[in-house]
């Protein structure tokens, strides 16, 4: 029960957000300008100081080092996942625009804004360290291999078409957030307080900003765009079910071969996270590579919601390993 109603808070808190979107957009009050700038402030300033600040947060040198036993179950969940979603892309022919969605989708969650608190509120602050190994893997797949499969993706772009190499595409900002953070981390770097306070202070607008984007797309395509057609279903299957088996099949044969399980308590940890809904920064990422904005928004949406239902299940099923 507790697992429902945290889940329930937390998904209600972002469907109202979407909702403000929504109204603002509807009653005319934001423009297609603001429509269009968003997502330059949210993926070069916000989202940078967002990861930045996370990372410093979080994560230390000696708890890095003493977590990288639990990195290797999770790069080994993410790297099947992508394998899988990839292959899936090939079978079920997911068209271009949506196959980088689709993928990140099946893969990479949105842990810090729903993850973190439902982890919080079910196992306590005893799970944060691994709730980071989960957290940093996730980071370093979105920022590192999810966002090129969206910007490979772009349907503008003619099949074997010549390419300018674009040294911004092989290092997005938040990507860059990302690594700046890594070196401040291992090379104990101070951060001042005043700088860290006006990073978190500008890093907090990312969720709100792009959940008011989301509002704003489904103003715009209208409530009916809210679909289960097959290329949707698809992809929730693969992140609320493929996804979590791949990290219980990965713990389970991990754990026989070492001769030892892991703990409860991060065994169950990663099994939640691996079911966290999509990044609520998607639909902009796709936005900017031209892709099926109204597929990525749709997913979001309903991976969000459907996250009530799928939390308690996985729990039953995380008691049985």
């Amino acid at each position: 029960m507790a697992a429902f109603i945290t889940s329930l808070e937390s998904v209600a808190e972002i469907v109202l957000v979407i909702a403000l979107g929504y109204w603002l957009r509807g009653s005319g009050r934001l423009g297609d300008e603001f429509k269009g700038n968003i997502s330059f402030i949210i993926m070069k300033i916000a989202l940078p100081a967002s990861i930045f600040v996370s990372v410093l947060k979080y994560l230390n040198r000696d708890k890095l080092a003493s977590l990288s036993g639990g990195l290797i179950f999770t790069f080994a969940s993410f790297t099947i996942g992508y394998i899988i979603a990839w292959i899936l892309t090939k079978v079920f022919r997911i068209r271009k625009g949506r196959r980088g969605t689709f993928i990140n989708i099946f893969v990479n969650a949105n842990t810090i804004f729903i993850g973190l608190p439902l982890n919080m509120a079910l196992f306590g602050t005893k799970s944060l360290p691994y709730f980071l190994i989960y957290y940093v893997m996730n980071t370093i797949s979105t920022w590192a291999v999810g966002i090129f499969f969206i910007s490979s993706d772009d349907p503008t772009v003619e099949k074997g078409a010549k390419k300018d190499f674009n040294w911004k595409k092989l290092l997005p900002a938040p990507l860059v957030g990302f690594l700046v953070s890594l070196v401040f981390l291992l090379l104990a770097i101070p951060v001042p307080d005043w700088i860290n306070k006006t990073l978190d202070m500008v890093g907090g607008i990312v969720t709100p900003m792009s959940l008011i984007y989301i509002g704003i797309i489904l103003a715009d395509a209208g409530l009916k765009s809210i679909r289960f057609d097959r290329d949707t279903i698809l992809a929730l299957l693969g992140r609320f079910v493929v996804a979590p088996a791949i990290m219980i099949s990965i713990i389970l044969i991990g754990g026989s071969m070492m001769g030892t399980s892991l703990p409860t308590i991060e065994s169950n940890s990663f099994i939640i996270q691996s079911a966290a809904p999509g990044l609520a920064v998607l639909p902009i990422l796709v936005d900017q590579s031209h892709g099926d904005v109204d597929y990525a928004t749709n997913l979001v949406t309903t991976s969000t919601v459907l996250f009530v239902i799928v939390v308690p299940i996985l729990m039953q099923v995380a008691n049985l390993i």
